[in-house]
């Protein structure tokens, strides 16, 4: 079945020109022309288009798109690695999410920071290493206000509360989640949040785990489209 541009638009509820800026960065197999020089889809750029809507709330356009190039180059299980990669990544950030509620029903430091669980200012060397967070995420958290620091006065370094670890360790359990505008929501909660108001900390820290439980189910609905690709390719063994 041939397909014009409009059809698939109007099925897939996306406008032509997202259409051919898919093709344009090769997410989706060269199309052929009519003889007025249209584009003419097939079927399997329907199931290629559908599977790029389906895996971008879950797995990110780069991923998703990173994915789509090797299926054409018929790399099935590299890009089947790529896949499960993002999806142990969503493990650890759950677990981390879990954790954040642990230390909050508790009010006991991450086991992780015990070594300076009496230190009441701590620099971003040493944030990093106790969070495993680069610096430089650090810096652009600051840079653009989720996040406060204070300085040392005798050298100008920056230095970070406990309370404010608080934030840093609530982002770092969403630092590689897929960017959506819950996400958005969700790290400008942590912006704004009171850090001495535990019970708001204990809501945030819930909302963010149920933020990855509802990405999780995203990537089911993702990897659904995409076995359904490769079916239709016929590239499963």
């Amino acid at each position: 079945m041939n397909l014009r541009p409009i059809d698939i638009a109007r099925k897939l509820k996306l406008s032509t020109s997202a259409l051919r800026n898919y093709e344009t960065n090769g997410l989706v197999p060269p199309t052929q022309r009519s003889s007025s020089g249209y584009r003419i889809y097939t079927e399997e750029h329907i199931a290629y288009f559908e599977c790029i809507q389906a895996m971008a709330p879950g797995f990110g356009m780069d991923v998703t798109s990173e994915v789509l190039r090797k299926i054409q180059l018929k790399e099935v299980d590299a890009a089947l690695w790529l896949v499960n990669d993002r999806q142990a990544g969503l493990h650890r950030d759950k677990t981390l999410a879990e954790r954040n509620i642990q230390i909050l029903e508790t009010q006991e430091p991450d086991t992780s920071l015990d070594s300076n669980a009496k230190k009441e200012w701590m620099t971003i060397g040493e944030v990093s290493a106790e969070t495993s967070i680069p610096s430089s995420a650090i810096r652009h958290w600051e840079k653009v206000g989720l996040i406060t620091s204070s300085r040392d006065p005798e050298n100008g370094y920056r230095l970070f509360s406990r309370s404010q670890m608080r934030k840093i360790l609530l982002l770092r359990a969403l630092r590689p989640a897929v960017y959506s505008v819950d996400l958005v929501d969700l790290k400008q909660a942590i912006a704004e949040m009171d850090v001495h108001d535990v019970e708001h900390a204990k809501k945030i820290a819930q909302d963010s785990l149920n933020y990855l439980v509802k990405i999780n189910k995203e990537q089911l609905r993702g990897m659904s489209y995409l076995y359904r690709l490769c079916r239709l390719l016929n590239l499963l063994d």
